[in-house]
């Protein structure tokens, strides 16, 4: 290998792996750092932050996650239409009761870097609230 040369992954060179991650009794901020992590591709060698080297994560038991603190009453979920009274806030409890995928997502979210490639690599993100899944043939 040449060393005056510098290594830049090329999209045809790519082979995207598959990896399942069981939420049950994880912490979700370091549940969420593993997930962008895998991701992103950053334990691989040819890591390129520039570039989409992350592979496929699959994570089972969206609903089963652990929170550290009183986070379950006093962490909210805010949304807002932008027409008065449009404001809607949801506290972590309820949103494990209706979508408790979405707290996953929008946690692996915060974790991405801001930029144009932070779309893609979360669109390699699937989630599921229980033990079962589509893409067993991907894995093996």
């Amino acid at each position: 290998m040449d060393m005056n040369k510098a290594f830049f992954l090329r999209k045809e060179d790519r082979a995207p792996q598959w990896h399942v991650v069981d939420a049950t009794d994880q912490v979700l901020g370091r549940l969420a750092v593993q997930i962008a992590n895998l991701l992103r591709g950053r334990g691989k060698a040819g890591y390129t932050p520039h570039t989409d080297t992350g592979d496929y994560v699959v994570v089972l038991n969206c609903a089963k996650f652990a929170v550290t603190g009183s986070k379950l009453e006093d962490k909210e979920y805010v949304r807002y239409s932008g027409w008065r009274s449009g404001r809607k806030v949801r506290t972590l409890k309820e949103m494990i009761a209706k979508h408790p995928e979405e707290i996953i997502r929008k946690a692996v979210r915060g974790m991405l870097p801001k930029n144009k490639l932070s779309s893609q690599v979360l669109s390699k993100l699937k989630l599921y609230t229980g033990s079962e899944h589509p893409h067993k043939a991907q894995i093996g």
